[in-house]
C-alpha cells in the first residue's frame, strides 16, 4: 500500500511546543540527517534484490540526489534518502515518487525542535516529584531493576555523578553527534529523572534508580549553548528501530507535532512487541500532538506540587496522564543541576513509574500498564466541566500489582 504524507515541520517539547517554520542553517554546518529538502522512501525487505536498481531508477527518473540509506529491520524495510533540488515543489516530488510501484511510503524528512527551560542525596529535599507520586515509598517494593528503558532524545552526560554507570548502552544516530554526546542538556535531565542512582551521596535520585537505561541520541543542538534541540524523522526512525531490536520494555519520547507515518509504523510494531511508549503531550498547542495522540501511547502532561496543570484546549480529546513536570530539579551536564519545566519532565516520571511496575510484574502488556496507571492514579479536576485527569501514583499502582498494603 502506498501512503502519501504531506509536508510538515514538527516540534519536540520540553517547556513548550512550537512549530518550527524556518531553516536550520547552512548545509555545511549541519549533520547530514538535518539538511533541508530531504525525503525518505521505504522499500520492502521482500524485494531486497531489487533495492539498488530501484534506488538508481528513482534518483534518475525524478532528478534527485541520493544522500543516504538505512535499514529498519524491526518493520522489515529499507529507507532511501534523497534531496530534492531547490526550486522544485516537495509536494509534487513526493506525489510522483509515491506512484512508483515498489514504494511503500514516502515522506519528508521532518524536523522536530525542542525548547528547554531552564547517603542522603544533597538535593533530595528539593525533589518533590518522586515524593508526590510515592516513588520513595515504592522503592521498598521495586526500583525498576534491570528494566530496559530507551531514552530517545539528545545525548546525555554519562559521566555526571548521578548517572555514572547508569547506562546499559549508549548509541548515536546524529552525524558528528558523538563529540557533543555528553554535553547535551535535555537527555541528561530526562535520564536523571528516570534513573539517577539513589542514596549514592550525590545530588538527586531517579524514579527507577536500578533500571537499565539506553541513551539513544537522535536530537542535536545546532550551536553551543543553544536551548533548542532538533530531531529528524531519519534519526528518530533509526533510534526507535534500534530500541525495538535491543528488546527494551519502555520507550521515552519527548516529541509533539503533526503525524509521521514512518514513526507511527515503528511505534505500532513496538506496541505489538510489548513495549510501553510514553510521550509528551503539547501543552500550548490546539491539538495534543504526535505521537501522544496515538491510542497506543501514554500521553503526559506536567503538573506542579499542588497538582495544578496547564489546561490545553484539547483536553478530553485523548486519554492523558499527569505527572510532576514544573520546576523539577534535574541533573545537567558538567556535574550541574537545574530546575526544569515541561511535559518532557512529566514523561520521564511516568516512564520511571512504568519501570517499577514491570520489575514487579514483567508480564504486563502495554494496555494493561495504561489501565492500571489510570485506575490507581490521583484524580485532578481541571474544572470547566472537563473530565478528571489522573496523576500517576507509583505507590498505589505497585500496591495494586503486588497486593502489598505497605505501599498505598
Amino acid at each position: 500500500m502506498i501512503r502519501l504524507i504531506g509536508v510538515y515541520m514538527l516540534a519536540s517539547c520540553l517547556t513548550a511546543c512550537t512549530v518550527f517554520t524556518g531553516h536550520l542553517g547552512s548545509d555545511a554546518a549541519l549533520p547530514k540527517q538535518f539538511v533541508d529538502r530531504q525525503i525518505l522512501v521505504t522499500l520492502s525487505e521482500n524485494i531486497r534484490d531489487q533495492w539498488s536498481a530501484i534506488d538508481r531508477r528513482i534518483a534518475a527518473r525524478h532528478g534527485l540526489t541520493q544522500t543516504g540509506e538505512f535499514p529498519l529491520s524491526s518493520i522489515r524495510v529499507n529507507c532511501l534518502v534523497y534531496r530534492v533540488p531547490e526550486g522544485r515543489s516537495l509536494e509534487t516530488v513526493i506525489a510522483a515518487v509515491a506512484r512508483e510501484p515498489e514504494v511503500q511510503l514516502v515522506q519528508q524528512n521532518q524536523i522536530f525542535q525542542g525548547i528547554q527551560a531552564g547517603g542522603p542525596d544533597p538535593y533530595a529535599t528539593m525533589e518533590y516529584g518522586a515524593k508526590l507520586i510515592g516513588a520513595d515509598r515504592a522503592h521498598t517494593l521495586s526500583t525498576g531493576r534491570d528494566v530496559k528503558i530507551a531514552v530517545i532524545d539528545t545525548g546525555a552526560d554519562k559521566d555526571h555523578p548521578d548517572l555514572r554507570g547508569r547506562f546499559l548502552k549508549t548509541q548515536n544516530f546524529v552525524e558528528g553527534g558523538d563529540v557533543s554526546f555528553t554535553q547535551d542538556r535535555h537527555g541528561t535531565a530526562v535520564a536523571g529523572i528516570i534513573g539517577a542512582r539513589a542514596k549514592d551521596g550525590n545530588g538527586v535520585y531517579g524514579i527507577a534508580p536500578d533500571s537499565a537505561m539506553l541513551a539513544i541520541k537522535s536530537c542535536w543542538y545546532g550551536t553551543t549553548g543553544s536551548a533548542k534541540a532538533s530531531c529528524a524523522s531519519w534519526t528518530l526512525a533509526k533510534a526507535i528501530d534500534f530500541a525495538i531490536n535491543e528488546g527494551v520494555r519502555i520507550i521515552n519520547l519527548s516529541l509533539a507535532g503533526p503525524p509521521d507515518a514512518l514513526m507511527q509504523s515503528l511505534l505500532e510494531t513496538a506496541h505489538q512487541r510489548g513495549i510501553v511508549i510514553v510521550a509528551a503531550a503539547a501543552e500550548d498547542q490546539p491539538q495534543p500532538g504526535f505521537p501522544a495522540s496515538l491510542p497506543t501511547v501514554i500521553a503526559a502532561l506536567a503538573s506542579d506540587p499542588e497538582d495544578h496543570l496547564t489546561l490545553p484546549g484539547w483536553i478530553g480529546q485523548i486519554e492523558v496522564m499527569a505527572a510532576p513536570g514544573v520546576e523539577i530539579i534535574s541533573p545537567v551536564p558538567r556535574e550541574g543541576y537545574d530546575f526544569l519545566t515541561g511535559s518532557s519532565m512529566a514523561t520521564a516520571h511516568i516512564s520511571g513509574a512504568v519501570a517499577l511496575m514491570l520489575q514487579e510484574k514483567p508480564q504486563l502488556k502495554p494496555d494493561e500498564v495504561r489501565r492500571l496507571l489510570l485506575q490507581t492514579g490521583h484524580g485532578i479536576d481541571p474544572g470547566q466541566g472537563r473530565p478528571l485527569i489522573m496523576r500517576v501514583d507509583a505507590c498505589r499502582v505497585l500496591a495494586a500489582i503486588a497486593a502489598d498494603p505497605g505501599c498505598d
